[in-house]
């Protein structure tokens, strides 16, 4: 027997999985407790709404260029030690951004928290993957799904409480005692296994065109995500040029790679079918979680008038509905092919957006939002959990900090993506709604015409409006148009989260067969 499966941590690897989780959660918070807080923090430090947006596109830009390169940082400085560097200056930067008095100095320590935070989602789930046998692994991921699912959610709700009873400052000032904590249990209990130790050892050569072309390839094209719409996307030459950066670093980041002889993460993982399949679903579940997650506020708060907090709350009974959802998943996952509980979860998702466009009207009240919310939750619960079982299941055990650091990486790219092409969308749906009723909106039109007539003779016996009541009728009437618009731009923008979810349904069906103890994997 090799040293490697005589190994047995010394710490008991729930409390270490609840730990390395903890720093995860308050990691995860961060990236989407700001949001709501921007217009505070430019009122504060005397910056526009727009120059406080780059406070969340720093953070995205360095987290995303670290998320693939972490294991390389892993072997370098040992699993234990980068891990406990990320925890640590990650709480110290967060002090620092609760601190600054000028827009520079938070936007500085906004990247240097986002490149320490990169490091612990991937060395998380590598030390999940080290932890605990693979029958064990549903359940560790099921903990770890609490973090990576729900804080985003709840992330605008507290941000949005904190800035409204305190201010924007504390909302980094809570990160010093989570990030304490963390760190005093991560430096107890936390072990590296022996193939990371003598991984280490060899790995010590930097891959510096590896590590330039993926900093190009993600910065350029994180900032091409977030500041594209506000930029308006490719009429714009800041956008255009990033748009190229991007391209040229993406496709050259996968082609140096395939050929390096020793690259910063070892992308020849993806040879493995299930790693690559699960990637691609986990990236489309991203996609849709996070692009259904910055709509709903958008709903609540443009449109229909809700508070930051309130919107927020809109969100909160989703996040609870799939934490109870987990154990139903994991009593599941052993009786069940693993990729029909999967297959199951997108067709809940699709039939949940399809029923959210159907209930989608201008007179939506808190209770229907919140139950479309929910519903739309549940699908997500029986997703997380099995595809990053299935994900590792035939992954070697000296790989995974490598596909750990690839498997993070597809799933927060394509959250982005998400974020900014569903906010585009009910931009450009709203304006092709919009020419489409304006058709309708003429005097030759009869209906339009007897409607303004009525509401005409309405003003003139039943309010005490002043001016003429037919100008006041139209008005009234345009006003509704856009209104009506801007609903018909959200069922759009459902439908087309409806549609990748019914088109992800027959890639579950190319999760290879697999067999392992606790588990029904994908046979």
């Amino acid at each position: 027997m090799s040293e490697a499966q005589r190994w047995q941590p010394r710490g008991n690897p729930w409390l270490v999985a609840l730990t390395v989780t903890l720093a995860v959660f308050m990691e995860v918070l961060d990236s989407t407790i700001v949001n709501v807080a921007l217009p505070h923090v430019a009122g504060s430090l005397s910056s526009s709404y727009d120059e406080a947006t780059w406070v969340l596109t720093s953070y995205l830009v360095a987290n995303g260029i670290v998320l693939p390169i972490s294991a390389f940082f892993s072997r370098l400085f040992g699993r234990k030690n980068y891990f406990l560097i990320c925890v640590i200056m990650f709480t110290l930067c967060s002090f620092l951004c609760g601190i600054a008095t000028e827009l520079w100095q938070l936007i500085l320590f906004r990247i240097l928290q986002g490149f320490f935070g990169g490091g612990l989602q991937p060395v998380q789930q590598s030390v999940l993957l080290d932890y605990f046998s693979k029958q064990d692994r549903g359940k560790a991921f099921g903990l770890s799904s609490i973090a990576i699912i729900v804080a985003p959610v709840i992330g605008p709700t507290l941000g949005g409480w904190i800035t409204d009873n305190f201010s924007w400052r504390w909302i980094f000032f809570i990160n010093i005692p989570v990030g304490i904590l963390a760190a005093l249990a991560i430096y107890r209990l936390l072990e590296d296994p022996p193939w990371e130790r003598k991984a280490k050892k060899g790995q010590l050569r930097i891959d510096y065109i590896g590590i330039s072309l993926i900093t190009l390839g993600l910065g350029c094209l994180q900032v091409f995500l977030d500041r594209g719409e506000d930029a308006d996307w490719f009429n714009s030459s800041f956008i255009i040029t990033f748009a190229i950066l991007a391209a040229i670093g993406l496709v050259g980041t996968v082609y140096w790679l395939m050929y390096a002889r020793r690259p910063v993460v070892d992308i020849l993982v993806m040879r493995d079918r299930n790693f690559w399949v699960a990637g691609l679903l986990m990236a489309a579940m991203a996609f849709i979680l996070y692009g259904s997650s910055v709509v709903i506020p958008q709903l609540a708060q443009q449109d229909l008038g809700y508070t930051a907090t309130l919107a927020g709350l809109v969100l909160t009974p989703g996040a609870f509905f799939i934490i109870l959802t987990i154990p139903l998943v994991l009593k599941l996952m052993p009786i069940v092919q693993t990729r029909f509980i999967i297959m199951f979860g997108f067709i809940c998702l699709m039939g949940s957006f399809l029923y959210s466009g159907f209930q989608m009207t201008p007179t939506l009240d808190f209770t229907s939002l919140v139950i479309m919310r929910s519903v739309q939750s549940i699908g997500l619960g029986f997703l997380f959990v099995p595809l990053t079982t299935i994900a590792f299941i035939t992954i070697p055990q000296q790989l995974n900090a490598d596909a750990s650091a690839l498997f993070t990486m597809f799933r927060n790219v394509a959250g982005s993506i998400g974020i900014s092409l569903s906010t585009a969308a009910i931009t450009e749906r709203q304006q092709a709604r919009s020419a489409y009723l304006s058709d309708h909106t003429s005097m030759f039109d009869e209906p339009f015409s007897q409607m303004v007539q009525k509401m005409s003779a309405a003003i003139e016996n039943f309010t005490t409006l002043v001016g003429n009541s037919t100008q006041l009728a139209t008005a009234q009437l345009y006003k509704q148009m856009i209104s009506q618009a801007r609903i018909l731009a959200y069922v759009d923008v459902f439908t087309g989260l409806c549609v990748i979810a019914l088109v992800m349904i027959p890639f579950c069906l190319l999760l290879a067969p697999v067999k392992s103890e606790g588990s029904a994997g994908g046979h």
